[in-house]
C-alpha cells in the first residue's frame, strides 16, 4: 500500500471479528509507534499491550467509548513518561504521533483500529492508572484498539481549501 493510500483510507473501525492478532503484526505496529518523532528526542512513550479479556472488559466499565475493545484483537495503551518529557504538551504530542503511526501501520497491515482518548479526562486517566498499576510519573494518553475488522469503510476526502492560509492568516 502506498503511503497516501494508507493515510487516505485509514478510518476508525469499531467492529471486530475477535480473531487474535499475530505477534509479528503486533510487533510491526509497536515498531511504528516507536518510530514516531519526539520533541527534543525525549522518547517519553511507553506502550502497555492488553490482551487479557478480563482487563479489556474492565476498561469498558469506565471508558464509554471503548465498548468494542473486548471484541478486538488487543488494546495498546500509549503512555507518556512525565520525567522523560517534562513539558506536558510535548509529551502529549509525542504520544499522539506514536498513536497515529500505529493507526497507519494497522491499516497498512489490513487491520482495523480506533483511537480512544484518555488524557486529559480525569476519570479515564485515573481509571487506567489504577487498573494497570501505572507509576506516578506515567500518564496514559490514549488507547489504540486493534483487530481484524468486521466492517468496511471507504475513504473520505477531507481536503478543505478554506482552512489553508499562505504566509499569514
Amino acid at each position: 500500500m502506498d503511503i497516501m493510500e494508507g493515510i487516505l483510507t485509514r478510518r476508525s473501525i469499531r467492529r471486530f471479528t475477535g480473531e487474535v492478532i499475530s505477534q509479528e503484526r503486533l510487533e510491526t505496529i509497536l515498531r511504528a509507534g516507536f518510530a514516531a518523532p519526539s520533541a527534543h528526542n525525549s522518547r517519553p512513550c511507553h506502550f502497555v499491550v492488553l490482551k487479557d479479556k478480563t482487563t479489556l472488559e474492565k476498561i469498558t466499565t469506565f471508558h464509554p467509548y471503548a465498548k468494542m475493545l473486548p471484541q478486538a484483537g488487543c488494546g495498546i495503551v500509549v503512555c507518556g513518561n512525565n520525567e522523560a518529557q517534562k513539558l506536558e504538551g510535548f509529551m502529549v504530542a509525542d504520544c499522539a504521533a506514536a498513536i497515529e503511526n500505529m493507526l497507519l501501520a494497522a491499516n497498512g497491515l489490513g487491520l482495523g483500529s480506533v483511537w480512544c482518548g484518555l488524557h486529559p479526562v480525569a476519570e479515564l486517566t485515573e481509571g487506567m492508572k489504577e487498573l494497570l498499576n501505572l507509576p506516578e510519573n506515567i500518564t496514559p494518553v490514549g488507547l489504540v484498539v486493534v483487530g481484524h475488522t468486521d466492517e468496511k469503510k471507504g475513504s473520505w476526502n477531507r481536503y478543505d481549501e478554506e482552512k489553508i492560509h499562505h504566509d499569514k492568516w
